[in-house]
């Protein structure tokens, strides 16, 4: 069922775990966290990229979300959002077509301008109900990449945070805190920090780039008070391994659903196992 997020992620917070935001890139991808949010009776946060609105194209997106929500994952509570936009024009191309939360990365921009650009998503956003995501403290990295180190992974600064959280107005918050996008082996979260920004700023914080970082390290981040998790990379690793190891054994096969159906099976499979890392799994009952 498609629900606002703000239902999701106080749920969350009530309930000391932490909210999936999964990346979706194809149809293939929507069905396969939908169908991992019915088996493992988790919510779930199904986000798109501009790039994947730009492949799929963005009415397109929101009404096969939409759909798959309200049947195939018709028990599980669902939540559309926005990763990542860049631009007041995106973000606000979302908010007119049904999100309920937009991600507005101005985090490469100086903070004054990173704030007056947040201040205007806000202002339109909040008054359709909207929720707005903002971003401190440029991310490094690149989805799905896997290589071996990143150099100079950035860090948002507490200061920074509690003037932009207190000028902008945003809902929820996120902050480079020593991860980044893509599977790097020198990823770690700064704990002092991620604390430091928890005890001066109330409003939920979300931690990208989790494919990264180890499964020890999201347990902490969740008990230090991190309420919704983003995975892409993962997702997109398990569905090209998998697509190019079945085209690798059937390379006569014409008929592309057949290649592409075990990679439902593998997103799946790597959502569920994400949501029971961030202990949304069996958590469906407290919606009822």
């Amino acid at each position: 069922m498609l629900v606002h997020i703000k239902n999701i992620v106080e749920n969350a917070r009530k309930g000391g775990y932490a909210a999936g935001a999964f990346n979706i890139t194809n149809f293939e991808s929507i069905l396969g966290v939908a169908q991992a949010a019915v088996k493992a009776n988790s919510p779930a946060i199904i986000q798109v990229s501009e790039s994947a609105i730009k492949y799929m194209g963005l009415k397109p997106i929101t009404h096969i979300v939409s759909t798959v929500a309200k049947n195939t994952a018709a028990p599980a509570p669902i939540a559309l959002h926005l990763d990542h936009g860049t631009s007041f024009d995106a973000v606000f191309e979302c908010i007119s077509s049904g999100f309920t939360s937009v991600h507005i990365d101005a985090s490469s921009l100086p903070l004054d301008e990173n704030i007056n650009l947040t201040k205007q998503v806000v202002k339109v956003a909040h008054a359709r109900k909207v929720w707005v995501q903002g971003e401190v403290g440029a991310i490094k990295g690149g989805h799905g990449d896997i290589r071996g180190k990143i150099e100079n992974i950035p860090l948002a600064s507490v200061e920074d945070v509690i003037r932009f959280v207190r000028e902008t107005k945003v809902d929820t918050i996120a902050a480079a805190v020593g991860t980044a996008h893509g599977v790097y082996s020198n990823e770690e979260i700064v704990f002092s920090l991620l604390k430091a920004i928890r005890k001066a700023v109330k409003i939920p914080f979300v931690l990208h780039g989790s494919s990264g970082v180890s499964n020890s390290q999201i347990k902490k981040a969740i008990k230090e008070g991190v309420n919704i998790i983003n995975a892409g990379s993962d997702l997109k690793i398990a569905f090209c391994q998998t697509l190019i190891k079945v085209c690798l054994k059937n390379k006569t096969e014409t008929d592309p659903r057949n290649l592409l159906k075990p990679t439902i099976g593998a997103v799946e499979k790597t959502v569920i196992e994400k949501m029971k890392l961030f202990g949304s799994a069996g958590r469906i009952a407290r919606y009822v």
